[in-house]
């Protein structure tokens, strides 16, 4: 029986083969000239994808969801060119996760707010659909498959990616699946060789290609009571299994800036809310009322690196963050350069508070090497640069980003471990999800001695503070009025965690 596109797995990705190299071509994301992966040879489309180019809030001022026609009017209303934009999620994850429900819940939601949404079948659905048996395949054949088959997803997402870039709407583009899956089902050397051969990089493939990975994890993990292999003429995987391969598609992913793991510790409904939430987070769209809050970000200094052998699969990258002049006190502005074996990724950082000086606002924008450049011009000399080797893994289905600070440096970050993490969990349960393997000395989540703005200034910041033109000015002790409260709590660039 022929499968829908909207019925989604990945048991279909080929197992390890070997087998000689196709030399078709795959568009302009994978140009040898290590272009990104979405520009475009024709300098009018390049044009028009920069101005589409999406940005990531991460907290935005409070929108009224009970007042769902405002929130229209807000998020989804015609903009102008400029201010439209095209956000690319992929949703992945094991067998039995809830991605076939998670498409159809984020579609209805986004749609509801205005936002033009498209659907990315998953690639390897269709194509085992047309009588594709791995049984029947040679090793060079299934190697060659697996090839065309990254060749092919490339190629069906560049479709939806230049129409999102075209509408004159807010765009949301649902991947199922990216091309990262693949090298859960690729021995590792095999994968290297296939990406070697093709002058494709995980960071292009990886980090730039897609805003946010959100990896709902299988149900065969967490919910065994649940999981079931029916209703899909793709999955035919145990439960053993079906958690192997949860986990691979997990660590196939590591490494992205924003990874999201979606686990089983809430019921379904939730999960599914949580999974909203996500994305909501990292758009800026307050969902207040409309689905409850859960995920926190939390920070804890680490005493010292242990071996690489004990941590699980990781992905290592340099980072740098250099912080810009900007507005007035109250707004930070900072670039950070995040890469890998010579490949890299800008992200321009703007913070500054709401209109009621209370709330938080945090813009993300993806650059190009250029403009990266010509923004260093901005450099504010009142803080040194920040060098970081940023440690990604994955652990107990929790996501961790461990940053090792290096020379050159202030002496205060010397010998600095911070780990961080994203979670709803607290006590207890938190505990259980650490890593065992690190010495954890202490939480230090919104302690203003180890923020990163703070971290990088070349004087002592509790005494002086950047201003506008880099220049250092005395900082004035707060009156604390006995009828304050939390709400009342004005914004502080130092409030800032880290990127």
């Amino acid at each position: 029986m022929a499968t829908t596109a909207d019925q989604v797995m990945a048991p279909a990705l080929v197992p390890t083969t070997n087998g000689q190299q196709s030399k078709l071509s795959v568009g302009p994301i994978l140009q040898p000239n290590g272009t990104t992966l979405n520009s475009e040879s024709n300098p009018k489309k390049k044009k028009e994808q920069k101005q589409h180019q999406s940005e990531s809030i991460v907290k935005a001022p409070s929108l009224k969801l009970n007042e769902m026609s405002n929130l229209k009017t807000k998020l989804g209303s015609v903009p102008s060119a400029k201010e439209t934009r095209v956000y690319k999620i992929v949703l992945t994850g094991g067998p039995c996760g809830g991605k076939t429900t998670g498409q159809s819940r984020l579609c209805t939601f986004f749609e509801n707010l205005g936002w033009k949404v498209f659907r990315v079948p998953e690639t390897a659905t269709v194509l085992l659909s047309g009588g594709v048996k791995f049984s029947d395949l040679t090793e060079d054949e299934a190697y060659k498959f697996q090839e065309n088959l990254i060749r092919t997803m490339v190629q069906i997402e560049n479709t939806y990616f230049e129409l999102g870039n075209s509408s004159t709407r807010n765009c949301l583009i649902i991947c199922d699946r990216g091309v990262m899956d693949a090298s859960a089902y690729i021995r590792k050397d095999k994968w290297e060789e296939m990406m070697a051969s093709n002058q494709w990089n995980p960071v292009e493939m990886r980090d730039n290609r897609y805003n946010q990975i959100l990896h709902l994890v299988s149900a065969a993990n967490g919910a065994e009571d649940f999981y079931s292999t029916e209703d899909h003429a793709c999955r035919s995987e145990g439960v053993e299994l079906a958690r192997e391969l949860d986990y691979k598609s997990a660590a196939a992913w590591v490494g992205h800036p924003y990874f999201d793991v979606i686990d089983n510790s809430t019921n379904f409904e939730t999960k599914m809310n949580r999974m909203i939430e996500s994305v909501c987070q990292k758009l800026g769209i307050d969902t207040r009322d409309r689905l409850q809050a859960t995920s926190r970000k939390l920070k804890f200094l680490v005493k010292g690196l242990p071996p690489d052998s004990v941590f699980p699969a990781f992905q290592d990258f340099d980072v740098e963050h250099r912080y810009l002049l900007s507005g007035g006190p109250n707004v930070q502005a900072r670039l950070r350069k995040r890469g890998q074996n010579g490949h890299w990724s800008y992200i321009h950082t703007q913070r500054r508070p709401d209109v009621n000086n209370r709330e938080r606002i945090e813009v993300k924008t993806q650059l190009t090497h250029r403009d990266y450049i010509n923004l260093l011009a901005q450099k504010d000399e009142a803080h040194f640069t920040i060098y970081k080797t940023r440690r990604c893994f994955l652990i107990n289905n929790q996501y961790f980003q461990l940053d090792i600070y290096k020379e050159p440096c202030h002496p205060r970050c010397k010998n600095l471990i911070l780990l961080e993490t994203y979670s709803s969990l607290s006590g207890d349960a938190l505990q259980k999800c650490m890593p065992t393997f690190l010495n954890i000395v202490k939480e230090v989540t919104g302690d203003p001695e180890y923020s990163m703005f703070n971290l990088s200034l070349r004087e002592d910041w509790k005494t002086c503070r950047s201003t506008a033109h880099g220049k250092q000015q005395k900082q004035q002790p707060q009156r604390e009025s006995p009828k304050s409260s939390p709400d009342k709590q004005q914004y502080h660039p130092y409030d800032e965690n880290s990127d």
